[in-house]
């Protein structure tokens, strides 16, 4: 029983890389240029169509509204679609940024929802975070702080999970003041020497299974969790903390740059990093670091700080140019400077905390190769967000643009290419 409540709950939140369900109506909204691309002050037109059953849809009642994303609408109409379709003026954006197209049907006294995203210049989106002056210094002290103290690595076998090819353990290690970190350690039980995979989370408070299929393929692996508990509790757990004791992390002590949540996070991700280096069973040479959202964020972050990660595979990094909204345009996620955070976190001392942690500041200290990942679509971490960080990384990089459509979700050939890429780089050592 124990293990099928943990496989629920697994299935609960793999939000962050699962596609949307398929809709009985489906909304689309279809910019006139087929990359969704756009020059500054060049005019954009959407078409919103509204299906039902595969056919257009006659007489639907249509809201929508258009806006650079995440900020007021600029233009929005109701109206009544005789045909089915209907063809949108949408304007256009002087600067280098991301207009938005919201349609929204009532079909039936159900809602229904679909959107478009077009890129203006994104590649010329420039950050808004400042970049404090004492920022690597800074960050060389934590990690010096950090190296005085020991590993104390605690390794318990979970023989439920291990297969005939790898071995299985519950791993915490030893943080600074005084707290742990935990993850799911997979080893591959045949002797000899091989590459890593440190696979850092998304947001949230959850248990971790492990990349175990990667391990069975040759790899260590190491996925861990960022709250300094077990990743094997059950699930009853981890929801209480999430209403409880962790509900708002991402900003707690944010007025402290030596207190904020994040600060153990990022080192304990660095200490991770020690471990898998340490490894006897590591090759000594290839170690890879993957995640999306918070975990996109995590692994630019860890690559920045730490040289020994030699390749990075990225999903729609959050903590990107948070500062955005001071600016008057959309920034990344947990959206601290808007909405009701606005009023709470608008203070000098967390605006400067946020120059620390934010990912832009990491992105400039990234030189090995990295895969990006986002589509146009993502609510949750802006595409100008992510340009703005993306924009900033002076070492090799590549941005998989194929998946315009996508919000914060991946389609499966999406993360499988992904992964293919980083353990077809591990493997080959890059050549």
């Amino acid at each position: 029983m124990k293990r099928l409540l943990l496989i629920l709950c697994l299935f609960r939140f793999v939000d962050l890389a699962a596609q949307p369900s398929e809709r009985f109506v489906k909304i689309l909204v279809t910019p006139d240029h087929a990359d969704w691309l756009y020059k500054p002050g060049e005019p954009v037109k959407f078409m919103i169509s509204v299906y039902r059953n595969n056919v257009l849809l006659k007489g639907a009642k249509l809201h929508y509204e258009i806006g650079p994303e995440k900020m007021e609408p600029t233009k929005k109409e109701t109206t009544t679609l005789k045909d089915g379709t209907l063809a949108v003026d949408g304007g256009t954006m002087k600067t280098a940024g991301f207009l938005r197209c919201i349609a929204t049907a009532d079909v039936d006294g159900k809602e229904y929802r679909g959107l478009t995203t077009a890129g203006f210049a994104p590649d010329q989106i420039k950050p808004t975070v400042e970049n404090p002056a004492d920022f690597q210094a800074f960050w060389d002290k934590a990690k010096a702080d950090l190296a005085k103290i020991p590993i104390d690595a605690r390794m318990t076998l979970l023989p439920e999970r291990c297969t005939e090819l790898t071995n299985v353990y519950q791993l915490n290690l030893q943080n600074i003041n005084g707290s742990r970190f935990y993850g799911i350690l997979c080893i591959p039980k045949k002797e000899g020497k091989y590459p890593a995979i440190l696979r850092v989370p998304g947001a949230g408070v959850r248990p971790y299974n492990g990349m175990i299929a990667e391990a069975d393929k040759g790899f260590i692996t190491l996925e861990v969790g960022i709250h300094g508990i077990p990743v094997t509790m059950e699930p009853v757990v981890y929801d209480n903390l999430a209403r409880g004791a962790l509900n708002g992390y991402p900003m707690a002590n944010l007025d402290d740059r030596d207190r904020y949540y994040y600060k153990r996070v990022y080192l304990g991700c660095v200490r991770a990093v020690d471990f898998l280096v340490g490894m006897p069973q590591f090759d000594g040479q290839n170690l890879g670091v993957t995640g999306g959202s918070q975990g996109g964020a995590l692994s630019i972050i860890t690559t920045g700080l730490d040289s020994r990660i030699k390749w990075l595979a990225a999903y729609y990094p959050a903590l990107s140019d948070v500062t955005g909204y001071l600016h008057g345009r959309a920034g990344g996620w947990p959206h601290m400077f808007t909405g009701d955070n606005l009023a709470y976190n608008n203070k000098p001392d967390r605006i400067k905390t946020t120059g620390y942690y934010d990912v832009v500041n990491f992105a400039r200290l990234v030189k090995v190769p990295g895969r990006y990942s986002w589509g146009y679509n993502d609510e949750v971490c802006p595409p100008t967000s992510m340009y703005a960080a993306y924009n900033v990384i002076p070492g090799p990089k590549e941005l998989d643009t194929a998946y315009l459509d996508t919000g914060h979700w991946t389609y499966p050939e999406q993360t499988e290419k992904m992964m293919n890429w980083l353990m077809t780089q591990l493997k080959g050592g890059g050549k």
